[in-house]
């Protein structure tokens, strides 16, 4: 067991023969239930599933009203239509997100304006926040990363002093809960990601909540044509229109579930509790096992924070214990080791390859000045570099739904990188 199993040694966990567990997880209900939506011969816009499931959400998160759509992105720019943002505004989001949340606000022809994150948690830094509000700003976007969540608190007292909008990027959080309350309830709009990867899934898909009677009805229009959402249980005549702001009716595309999407999500919000008790459980576990071992740190998480959930599994890592080993080569020794996906952090947003505003002129060139100001080379994100380049060591979530031996395992493989880095600081050709 001394030889890295990256250098042709035997790893600590064989996954041919001890495989992790597989994600999505799925039975005879999904089945049953897709069959169901099958023979209805109603597979979407409105369908008696979607109808189920936005009404079981809605009651999960805690807010009035759930509206299901097509995915996460389009989540987040039909909230930002709603709450009237567009030409001349900026958007506060974080620099260490998925490149969706800050594509939104361009989508919507507004700013985004990035703020550095908290080394702690990689959550958007409520300092930074206020240090970039300006009189254009009108709303800031949280984004709960992975198992952590943002300063809700001194972000929401930041918004109301600014008269700003919240909205919350919970692509990551189904379930997880600031001071008893649930991700998705605690701004104006919340914001859900049903893709693959995520804890509650349907291969794609999204969700807005929000308590606000008005939001939900421009909300609702947004994603169905600028249709008038249903009242009642019965949508109202499919050619009117809701008003916005101005008198106007709302013009809009289609943005729709499919009834087999809510079929899946039905069966997996049954089963998500359990899960995020399992993942929540195994973190626990894992922290415990992690704070032994020097060089590696658990992600910080704040006493307010009163459920927490794990979309991924992401710790801190400091290569000056590790004799300077890179954290790239700590990542691919531990993947050889453990038979698992490993990886860094997202790329910050100022250096992000899939953040390119500027590979689309034909869109976003506005004006000269418009266009000088979403450059995202312009951003300084010292924290978010850093972190990305240097320190995040995320696992998918599915590790976490292991049994414990599968926590030692992980702490057991640090261990022995640990003790075996001059193998891979003298001979780099081993890797």
């Amino acid at each position: 067991m001394n030889k890295l199993a990256i250098a042709g040694g035997l790893p600590v966990r064989d996954a041919a023969q001890n495989p992790w567990p597989k994600w999505p997880v799925w039975d005879q209900a999904e089945e049953t239930g897709l069959l169901q939506v099958l023979s209805s011969g109603v597979w979407s816009y409105n369908g008696p599933k979607e109808v189920e499931f936005n009404q079981a959400y809605a009651d999960f998160i805690g807010s009035k009203y759930c509206i299901s759509a097509a995915n996460g992105t389009v989540t987040l720019q039909l909230a930002l239509e709603a709450c009237g943002i567009g030409l001349g505004d900026e958007v506060i989001v974080p620099g260490l997100t998925w490149q969706a949340t800050a594509a939104a606000v361009l989508d919507v022809n507004a700013r985004p304006v990035f703020a550095d994150v908290d080394r702690r948690t990689w959550c958007i830094d409520p300092q930074d926040v206020r240090a970039k509000i300006s009189p254009a700003t009108k709303a800031i976007i949280p984004v709960h990363l992975y198992g952590c969540m943002a300063d809700m608190d001194s972000i929401l007292a930041i918004a109301k002093e600014h008269a700003l909008f919240v909205i919350e990027d919970c692509a990551h959080k189904h379930g997880g809960e600031w001071k008893e309350q649930k991700a998705g309830a605690i701004g104006d709009i919340g914001s859900f990601s049903f893709q693959l990867s995520k804890l509650l899934t349907a291969g794609e898909g999204g969700a807005l909540t929000t308590s606000s009677a008005e939001l939900w009805e421009k909300l609702d229009a947004l994603r169905n044509c600028g249709r008038r959402p249903e009242q009642g249980g019965e949508e109202q005549d499919k050619g009117a229109g809701v008003y916005d702001d101005d008198g106007n009716f709302i013009q809009s595309g289609n943005y729709r579930l499919t009834d087999f999407q809510a079929a899946l999500l039905l069966e997996g919000l049954r089963r998500l509790p359990q899960q995020n008790a399992l993942r929540e459980e195994n973190a626990a576990y894992m922290n415990s096992l992690l704070q032994q071992i020097p060089g590696v740190e658990p992600m910080f998480h704040d006493a307010r924070e009163t459920q927490k959930v794990f979309f991924n599994y992401s710790f801190r890592y400091n290569s000056a214990e590790f004799d300077g080993l890179p954290a790239d080569t700590f990542r691919r020794a531990l993947m050889a080791e453990l038979g698992c996906h490993i990886e860094s952090c997202y790329e910050p947003l100022n250096d992000c390859s899939l953040y390119r505003p500027h590979t689309k002129p034909a869109r976003h060139k506005l004006s000269e000045d418009y266009w000088r100001q979403i450059d995202p080379d312009t951003a300084r994100l010292p924290v978010c570099e850093k972190v990305f380049k240097e320190q995040a060591v995320c696992f998918h979530h599915l590790v976490l739904m292991a049994d414990k031996s599968g926590m030692e395992q992980i702490a057991q493989a640090i261990g022995k990188i640990r003790t075996n880095v001059a193998e891979l600081i003298l001979q780099p050709e081993v890797v």
